[in-house]
């Protein structure tokens, strides 16, 4: 586990001590407990991480595209040696069951398997002869530093979307993890350096608004990758290519499942079920809509509301905990306004997760609502957490049609 209370950032190869005045606490969200301290990278340690990513880009995109995917080769194997610790501090930061952040920490591992084919991946084509005297050729090129934007839901499979693949086609990283789940990113840093990766190859700065706004404006940031909220996918995609960078952003969703009026409920509403209230609903593929199609409505609340009920909601250190906490008690006090808000406006609250009785931490029991219409709060927006919404469609074009209002 991490060993400071006070989260540095890595710039240049070297864990720092931040020159910051502003820090936030990071709290466990299943016990409300301070666990680190954050404090926010300034704007010339910022352009450090830069500067040290720049400088560190001649030589790495140089290195033989082979020596590159050894060092993703060690990086895999520290991972797997380590799939438990780095499962832990996912679950202490995130709040996440440990079975959920063992299975995102394998998603993360799955990428860096991936990196490790760059010999054969990143091979170019040519064609001779595409006209009279003509010959094609393409080679892929690193573009130079790549900054990283990345969400606190999966704290370690996120980033790994972007790091390994950014870093061994022998581009230069900087990454900017959420300000509510830093440790994951610090630990990976650790692992990245014992794996032999050169400096300034990988570095980590934190903060909000500011970092991110930073890193989208800077000269020598050539690339972004984002991964978060759509509003903010939005923004990030418009800054970023607005000053001339390459960019990627993966925003929300909002996910409908169809279950049929044939289907088997005792097979389909456990995973309707998972879908919606997994990771406590905190995932943008989460199914946080169920429509009944037909006449199967009522038999599908009831089979939902049974299985719902079923699930123990606890801290995530506890193996039999299948709903740990949502991420900050602001989160659940939001998520407590929608489902308010929802009974205002006419939906029929089936199971209330306002009644879970946890002395401390960011506890929301799961939630069910029936007969949500199109014009309610809680269709229209993404609520990230452990709400599901219900409606009913007569025939499956009705069904169609709602997915695609």
């Amino acid at each position: 586990m991490i060993a400071t209370k006070t989260v540095q950032s890595f710039i240049g190869g070297k864990f720092r001590d931040s020159r910051a005045d502003k820090t936030q606490p990071i709290p466990n969200p299943a016990t409300g407990e301070t666990i680190a301290s954050l404090p926010y990278s300034t704007r010339d340690e910022i352009n450090e991480a830069i500067a040290a990513a720049k400088k560190a880009f001649p030589g790495w995109s140089e290195t033989p595209v082979p020596e590159r995917a050894q060092v993703m080769f060690r990086f895999k194997a520290l991972f797997d040696t380590h799939i438990d610790e780095l499962s832990a501090i996912v679950t202490q930061e995130n709040g996440k069951t440990l079975d959920e952040s063992r299975g995102e920490v394998k998603r993360a591992i799955e990428v860096i398997d991936f990196a490790c084919g760059a010999p054969t991946l990143m091979m170019g084509q040519n064609l001779d002869q595409i006209a009279k005297g003509i010959d094609e050729e393409l080679t892929r090129f690193p573009v130079g530093v790549v900054a990283g934007i990345t969400p606190f839901n999966f704290p370690n499979m996120v980033p790994m979307w972007m790091i390994p693949v950014a870093i061994v086609t022998g581009n230069t990283f900087v990454l900017k993890p959420s300000q509510l789940t830093p440790l994951s990113a610090m630990r990976i840093a650790e692992l990245l350096q014992e794996a032999g990766l050169p400096e300034g190859v990988f570095n980590v700065v934190h903060g909000a608004n500011d970092a991110v706004n930073q890193l989208l404006t800077h000269p020598d940031v050539a690339g972004v990758s984002f991964v978060g909220s759509a509003t903010v996918a939005a923004y990030i995609y418009a800054t970023a290519a607005a000053n001339g960078k390459r960019v990627q952003a993966l925003g929300g969703a909002k996910n409908h499942i169809l279950v049929m009026d044939d289907a088997d409920l005792e097979l389909s509403a456990p995973h309707v079920i998972s879908s919606a209230f997994g990771n406590a609903g905190q995932r943008c593929l989460a199914g946080s809509v169920a429509v009944g199609v037909g006449k199967i409505g009522d038999a599908l609340v009831r089979e939902l509301a049974n299985d719902a009920a079923k699930l123990k909601v606890g801290p995530g250190t506890d193996p039999k905990t299948t709903l740990g906490p949502v991420i900050r008690g602001e989160r659940k006090a939001k998520l407590i306004e929608y489902i308010d808000g929802a009974q205002t406006e006419g939906a029929q609250l089936v199971s209330d997760g306002r009644s879970v009785e946890l002395k401390d931490g960011f506890f929301l029991g799961p939630t069910i609502f029936d007969r949500v219409t199109p014009n309610m709060k809680i269709w229209k927006e993404e609520l990230f957490g452990p709400v599901l919404s219900v409606m009913r469609a007569s025939d499956i074009d009705e069904a169609l049609n709602l997915l695609n209002a």
